[in-house]
């Protein structure tokens, strides 16, 4: 996903079976019912019941590291202890994402965002630029849309350039601000923009890509439950919020595109992911591109 909240952004919500461990706890119909409530009262994620062995292993793990022997007294200390809840949200959060994955949206971007603003100097838009990347998962959505913005605006005197990168999930926030990835990410990137990536080596082969500082001083982390509320100040050129929708429901949905469209500029631009659409029309977005949509006038 890229990434509830890939913040309610983030999460996604894969099949993963029990595994071996499925009779270590007893986990019975109530517990099932009461945690998925919980994960769509709180979060937006609608847990069907073909997720029953996905939240029974997830939140064992927990289970486990909290030494409890039961997931009726795991229900209690969620009741009692408020910081839990956004441990279970972690827990049961999958996040796969990779640079430039569904890479025309990035080629869009360009072409129609970072282009425009670069040869007009910002003038067109104040000098201001606004991108919100809603469910970044462990960041690596936010940062091709970075080095897309580097490689295209070489002079950033006198712009005020931001991405604001959101998840519900602390643990993969954390990854994502320390702007560290596995050496095979390299792979992913086109060799254009290689020169934004630092890579560190062992016996000969990459062991480690790392962000550039001038990279990530344009991303600002920060924890956002989709579901709750968002404290912007102003509007954004783009929102991209891929493969985040596809796990709530129709209801959910909707309202969050409403919401999206609404912190839409007029003329800005919503990418989602590849395996989601909008139910229906949506009298303020127009669908330009495949996945793409931009806000009509106010």
């Amino acid at each position: 996903m890229s990434s509830v909240n890939r913040g309610a952004a983030a999460a996604m919500v894969s099949q993963e079976p029990a595994g071996g461990s499925v009779h270590e706890f007893s986990f019975s119909e109530e517990d099932f019912r009461h945690l998925t409530r919980l994960a769509y009262e709180y979060a937006g994620i609608a847990l069907a019941d073909n997720k029953r062995n996905l939240v029974y292993s997830r939140v064992s793990r927990r289970l486990r590291a909290l030494r409890m022997n039961s997931f009726s007294e795991y229900r209690e200390f969620l009741a009692s202890d408020g910081r839990e809840v956004e441990s279970f949200i972690n827990s049961i959060s999958t996040n796969h994402t990779k640079f430039f994955r569904e890479e025309h949206h990035f080629h869009h971007f360009r072409s129609h965002v970072v282009l425009p603003f670069a040869q007009s100097g910002g003038r067109n838009v104040g000098g201001r630029l606004r991108i919100w990347s809603a469910g970044c998962s462990s960041g690596e959505e936010p940062y091709t849309i970075a080095v897309v913005m580097k490689r295209e605006i070489r002079d950033f005197t006198g712009c005020d350039v931001r991405i604001l990168a959101t998840d519900i999930d602390t643990d993969v926030l954390s990854k994502a601000a320390r702007g560290e990835f596995s050496g095979s990410a390299v792979d992913e990137i086109p060799k254009p923009y290689h020169s934004f990536f630092k890579t560190e080596e062992n016996n000969g082969a990459v062991d480690k890509v790392v962000m550039e500082k001038d990279v990530k001083a344009l991303i600002t982390f920060r924890r956002l439950n989709l579901m709750g509320p968002w404290p912007f100040h102003g509007k954004f050129d783009a929102i991209f919020c891929r493969n985040v929708m596809i796990y709530f429901d129709a209801p959910t949905k909707s309202t969050l595109v409403e919401r999206f469209t609404q912190q839409l500029k007029p003329g800005g631009w919503l990418f989602i992911g590849h395996s989601e659409s909008l139910i229906g029309s949506h009298p303020g977005l127009q669908l330009v591109g495949r996945t793409i949509y931009q806000r009509t006038a106010a």
